[in-house]
This record gives C-alpha cells, sequence and structure tokens, in this order.
C-alpha cells in the first residue's frame, strides 16, 4: 500500500479534472493537500472539503501560475499553513487550440505562458524551499502523450508539452545532488471536464470505446501514478516518463480514433 503519511503536497490546477484526482489519490495515502486554482474557486472548495472528510488537512489558494509572484506567495503560504512541502505537483496548463494558419500569437503565448513557463515557476519555487529545507523531495510534471504526437491545432499546447519534458529531465538532473526525485507523466485520452473544450459527449463516449484499453483514461488512474511516483515506493524513479494512457498511443490519437 502506498503510504504518503505525514508528507504535505501542493498540486496546481487540482479543482478539477486530473489535478482533483491527484489531490484526493494523495489524500487517501495520507498527504495534506495545498489545492489551487485559477478560475474554479468553488470546485477547488469542494476538493478541499473531501479531502478533509478523509481526516486530512487542505489549504485552498487562488494563483495563476503564469505569475511568478503569485507562485513564490502560494509555495510560501503552503509552508506556513501546512508546515512543510514535500511533494509539488505541476499540473496546471491552458490550451489554445487553433489551426497553425490561423491562430493567434497571444493563443500561443498564453500556452506557454501557462503550461510551459508556468510548470517552471512553480517547480523552481519549490525546489529552492526544498533545498534550503535539506530533506529532499518530489516534483512531478503532468505532460502529455501530445509532447510527441503531431495532432493538428495543437500546435501550442504540444510545444509547450515537448519542452516541458525536457526542462524536466534537465531539473532532475541538476536535483541529485539534493535528493529531489523529478518524474513526469504523459496522459493520453482522459476523461475531464477540459475535454468537453474540444469534444462533444458523443465523442468522448464512442471514442473511449475505440480506446486499446476500451476505456478513456480517469483521473483516478492519473491519481494513483501520481501517487506512486511521488511516494518512497518510487524512490529510486528520477529523471522518468511514465506513460499512462491504456496504450492509446499505439493507436496514434484521437484522429485515429474518430476516423
Amino acid at each position: 500500500m502506498i503510504d504518503l503519511t505525514g508528507k504535505v503536497a501542493l498540486i496546481t490546477g487540482s479543482s478539477r479534472g486530473i489535478g482533483k484526482g491527484i489531490a484526493l489519490e494523495m489524500a487517501r495515502a495520507g498527504a495534506d493537500v495545498a489545492v489551487n486554482y485559477y478560475q474554479h474557486r468553488e470546485d477547488a472548495e469542494d476538493v478541499a472539503k473531501e479531502i478533509r472528510d478523509l481526516g486530512r488537512r487542505a489549504l485552498v489558494i487562488g494563483a495563476d501560475v503564469s505569475d511568478r509572484q503569485a507562485v513564490d506567495d502560494m509555495v510560501q503560504e503552503t509552508l506556513d499553513q501546512l508546515g512543510s512541502l514535500d511533494i509539488t505537483v505541476a499540473n496546471a496548463y491552458y490550451s489554445k487550440r487553433e489551426p497553425f494558419l490561423d491562430m493567434s500569437f497571444e493563443g500561443m503565448q498564453r500556452t506557454i505562458d501557462v503550461t510551459l513557463y508556468g510548470a517552471f515557476h512553480v517547480a523552481q519555487a519549490s525546489a529552492r524551499k526544498m533545498v534550503a529545507r535539506n530533506e529532499g523531495g518530489c516534483i512531478l510534471f503532468i505532460s502529455s502523450v501530445m509532447s510527441f504526437l503531431p495532432f493538428s491545432g495543437s500546435l501550442a499546447y504540444s510545444t509547450a508539452k515537448a519542452g516541458l519534458n525536457h526542462m524536466a529531465a534537465l531539473i532532475a538532473t541538476e536535483m541529485l545532488d539534493h535528493r529531489i526525485r523529478v518524474n513526469v507523466i504523459e496522459p493520453g485520452w482522459t476523461d475531464t471536464p477540459g475535454e468537453r473544450q474540444f469534444s462533444t459527449e458523443e465523442e468522448i463516449r464512442e471514442g473511449g470505446k475505440r480506446l486499446p484499453w476500451g476505456r478513456m483514461g480517469t483521473i483516478e488512474d492519473l491519481g494513483k501514478a501520481a501517487t506512486f511516483l511521488c511516494s518512497d515506493a518510487a524512490d529510486y524513479v528520477t529523471g522518468e516518463v511514465m506513460r499512462v494512457d491504456g496504450g492509446f498511443w499505439l493507436k496514434r490519437g484521437v484522429g485515429d480514433i474518430r476516423e
């Protein structure tokens, strides 16, 4: 059984979707959790209530991860209120899907600012505190199979996730001496509220049936994988990319599934 008793986890973008799944699974394993949100405060409060109902402490923090000062304040508040910071999950993202010829620079920039630079801010701010405390730690980046699969209309998001993967590897290298493990999870097609921006309910329902594993991924699937990677059970794992996609990439993605 995975045990995170006594650990404190900060999870960005954890009011809904994959971040919520990670927050709840880590709480089930015994961690206290700082729940970060940007726009969905009520959802974040609901997640915090679920965490408290599990007997764990929960802190709700609103912050835009593309704002470095807001990130520094969020990390400090986590330490001040929960007393530690052992695990950071950089999950928050923004995605503007447009054809290359029509895409706006503003959409490209916002996607990079949140998805790539936001992950950098969160990781660096957390790592600095972890190094100062000299007790090790774990940083986990939530990437995507779209980091290497070329989906039409997803240039900005895929570029950000590809950069995130390489950034994580470099951070892992530099954090070895500090015993801070750094890993990446690449989800495939996962059933989240965010997917409703780009797919209809029918596409989600029918597309899931045609996936290699016969269904879409769930936030619980991602939560369990993240909890493992951030636990002592994965103490010898750093600088790795774990694909949690039910074989999704083997079919080359949503485009092939819909055809």
